[in-house]
C-alpha cells in the first residue's frame, strides 16, 4: 500500500513539474517538422487567432498531434501551433492558449513558452481580450500592458513553484521589466503611422483564475490596485518567458467595459468578447506583422547600445 502511494506521488509530482527533457523532447519534435527555426512566439487570444493566417510558407499541426502538448478547451481557441513566416521573419504562433479554469496545472499552461524557448524563439508577443476596467478605455480600445498584478500568485500559484531548473533560468528573476519597454514604444510608435493612436493605450493589466467573470466589487478592488484591465490569462506565460530569457511584449484587446456599478444592467459574456476580436482583428493583424517587420532595427539599436 506504502509503495503503491510513494509510486502515485511520484507520478502526479512528475505530471505537474514538466521536466527540461520533457520540454527538450517536444521543441525537438516539432523542430524535426517545422519549415522554419522561429525567432518570434505569437500567442493568440481570444478571438484573435487570425493573427496566424498572416504567416506565409504555413505549416500546421494540432495540439492533439504534439507529444505532452496541452489540448485547448475554450471555444475561441483553435488547438493548433503554426509555423511560417511574417515579414520575412520565422515565427510560430499559438493558435489557442491555456488557463487554469481548464484544469490544467498552472506548469502545464506555461509549458509551451518553455517549448519556444528550447526551439530558438527570442521574442514573444503575446495577445489577449480583457475586460476594461479603465473608464477611459472603450470596447475595442487597445493596450499595451507596461506591467502586471498576479492576483492567484499572491496565494502561491505561480508557474515557477517548485524545484528550479537552471537549464530554463535563475531561481528569483526579476519583474519589474518584465514588459520590454523598447518593444511597447515600438508599437506606440507603428500604431501612430497606421493612425491608430484613437484607440491605443498603456496600462496595467491583472489577471484571475476565472472561469466566472468579476463581480462588480472585486472589478473596483482592481481598480483601487491600480488595474486597468482584467483577464485570465497572459501573465503566467510572461512569467515563465522572463524566466527562459525571452523579450516579452503584451496587448490586451478591451473587449467588454467591466461592469462597475450595481445600478447598470450590463453583464460579460464570451459571445460579446469574440464579436470584438473578430472587428478589431485586422487592425491587431496589422499592427503585429508591421512591429515584427520593424524588430531587426531594434535589434540593431540594442547590440550598438551595448558595444
Amino acid at each position: 500500500m506504502r509503495a503503491r502511494l510513494t509510486t502515485a506521488l511520484k507520478e502526479e509530482t512528475h505530471f505537474i513539474r514538466y521536466s527540461y527533457e520533457e520540454c527538450k523532447a517536444t521543441a525537438d519534435w516539432l523542430l524535426a517538422q517545422a519549415p522554419v527555426r522561429p525567432l518570434v512566439g505569437i500567442v493568440c487570444g481570444s478571438g484573435l487567432g487570425g493573427l496566424a493566417e498572416m504567416l506565409k510558407d504555413q505549416l500546421v499541426i494540432k495540439y492533439s498531434d504534439i507529444p505532452n502538448f496541452p489540448q485547448s478547451t475554450v471555444h475561441g481557441h483553435a488547438g493548433k501551433l503554426v509555423f511560417g513566416t511574417l515579414k520575412g521573419k520565422p515565427c510560430v504562433c499559438m493558435q489557442g492558449r491555456f488557463h487554469l479554469y481548464e484544469g490544467y496545472p498552472i506548469q502545464k499552461t506555461t509549458m509551451p513558452i518553455r517549448v519556444f524557448k528550447l526551439m530558438g524563439v527570442e521574442t514573444v508577443i503575446l495577445t489577449n481580450a480583457a475586460g476594461g476596467l479603465n473608464q477611459d478605455f472603450k470596447v475595442g480600445d487597445i493596450m499595451v500592458i507596461k506591467d502586471h498584478i498576479n492576483i492567484p500568485g499572491f496565494a502561491g500559484n505561480n508557474p515557477l513553484v517548485g524545484a528550479n531548473d537552471d537549464r530554463f533560468g535563475v531561481r528569483f528573476p526579476c519583474m519589474s521589466d518584465a514588459y520590454d519597454r523598447d518593444l511597447q514604444q515600438l508599437f506606440h510608435s507603428v500604431a501612430a503611422e497606421l493612425d491608430y493612436s484613437a484607440f491605443m493605450h498603456e496600462g496595467v493589466y491583472s489577471v484571475l483564475g476565472g472561469p466566472s467573470f468579476e463581480t462588480i466589487a472585486e472589478c473596483r478592488m482592481l481598480r483601487v490596485l491600480g488595474a486597468d484591465a482584467v483577464g485570465m490569462s497572459t501573465v503566467h506565460e510572461v512569467i515563465v518567458a522572463r524566466h527562459c530569457g525571452m523579450r516579452v511584449v503584451a496587448l490586451s484587446l478591451i473587449t467588454n467595459q467591466a461592469v462597475m456599478d450595481y445600478d447598470s444592467e450590463k453583464k460579460a459574456n464570451h459571445e460579446e468578447v469574440l464579436q470584438t476580436g473578430e472587428l478589431r482583428a485586422k487592425q491587431m493583424e496589422k499592427l503585429v506583422s508591421t512591429v515584427v517587420s520593424r524588430m531587426e532595427l531594434l535589434n540593431n539599436k540594442t547590440l550598438k547600445a551595448c558595444q
